[in-house]
């Protein structure tokens, strides 16, 4: 039987690991932006799972430890990829939250997170991640590090991170308590200061390598094949407006923020060639990072068994060859940029 294109395996690095092109983002399950039930929580991880999707991404920060603790009772004893990430302690807080949202997160559990990348601390969020999971996780990110997030304390953090934290990764990753670790961001410079100054095994960039984005095919991504580093890819919708198209009623998300007028005009003329050849916008979202070398899985955010379903449709969908090419042609598309290579 020919597998099928979404369930395609890349090897991660220099690692024994490998990823299937198409993931599960767990941020949903961790009440992102809305609460979702146990039940409902538990169906999507199992749909994901009868759709032959076995990698799984989480991160103590989604829903303040909510998303993995779902996650390990979705997938206790099974044999899969897991990746969570460090660089947030979750601190209890005195009083009971409430179901109002909380840095992104609604109804989350009764933590708040706060920065700490020193060496003790991601020892501690690594044994309180596997406490909730059930088990360490292959792959390790360090969260959010780059100015965007940090501002003025970048650097502090940074160093922060490469005197503390990234020893405890690499003695995990020695001992084979871990399998791989990187960095989770969605800024393109703080991981080519990671590619110059650390061993990395892979990075997984939100948002920075779409339809919309190819800033990434400058210099990041030749220096990742170059370094044998992987790439995992997040955020292909660009916080919605890719998923959506902006022929529906606003307001259209990009960047986590409404959507500027630039945007909105590109994202009009990517739906109009999308219209030619009768193309789901989203299909060719999620399917476009995937051609790249360098990019080992896509990881797509999934709220229900619906969406799950939805986003492996998406992956399998035929785009015939001509759809890229005329991208590239409307100068829509970088001329750079590698494309799956489509059906004839």
């Amino acid at each position: 039987m020919t597998q099928s294109r979404s369930l395609q395996r890349r090897p991660l690095g220099r690692t024994a690991l490998t990823l299937p092109k198409l993931g599960f983002g767990a941020a949903p399950i961790g009440n992102l932006y809305r609460p979702l039930s146990e039940a409902q929580a538990l169906a999507t991880v199992a749909k994901a799972l009868d759709e032959g999707i076995d990698y799984f991404d989480t991160a103590p920060h989604y829903g303040f430890g909510l998303s993995e603790q779902r996650l390990g009772s979705a997938l206790a004893g099974r044999p899969l990829t897991l990746s969570s990430k460090v660089g947030r302690t979750l601190e209890p807080l005195e009083s009971q939250a409430s179901d109002q949202v909380r840095f992104g997160f609604a109804g989350g559990a009764n933590f708040t997170p706060v920065f700490d990348y020193r060496y003790e601390a991601v020892q501690r969020q690594l044994d309180e991640s596997a406490r909730r999971l059930g088990r360490l996780p292959d792959i390790v990110y360090a969260h959010d590090l780059g100015p965007v997030t940090h501002g003025a304390q970048d650097g502090a953090y940074w160093q922060q991170f490469c005197t503390g934290g990234y020893r405890a990764l690499v003695e995990r990753k020695v001992s084979g308590d871990i399998k791989a670790i990187g960095l989770g961001v969605n800024e393109i410079g703080v991981c080519e200061r990671a590619l110059a100054e650390l061993d990395l095994d892979v990075l997984l960039l939100a948002g920075r390598y779409t339809l919309l984005e190819q800033e990434a095919l400058t210099s990041l991504l030749p220096e990742c094949e170059a370094r044998g580093v992987s790439v995992v890819i997040g955020g292909a919708f660009n916080s919605g407006v890719l998923a959506t198209g902006v022929q529906v009623p606003g307001p259209h998300y990009y960047n986590y923020e409404p959507a500027p007028a630039s945007v909105i005009k590109r994202v009009a003329a990517l739906e109009a060639v999308c219209t030619e050849f009768a193309v789901p916008l989203p299909a060719a979202a999620l399917q476009f990072p995937a051609a790249h070398p360098a990019v080992v899985s896509v990881i797509a955010g999934c709220a229900s068994a619906a969406e799950v379903g939805q986003a492996r449709a998406w992956m399998d969908e035929p785009i015939p060859a001509g759809f890229w090419a005329t991208l590239k042609s409307r100068g829509l598309l970088s001329a750079q940029a590698p494309c799956p290579a489509g059906v004839l």
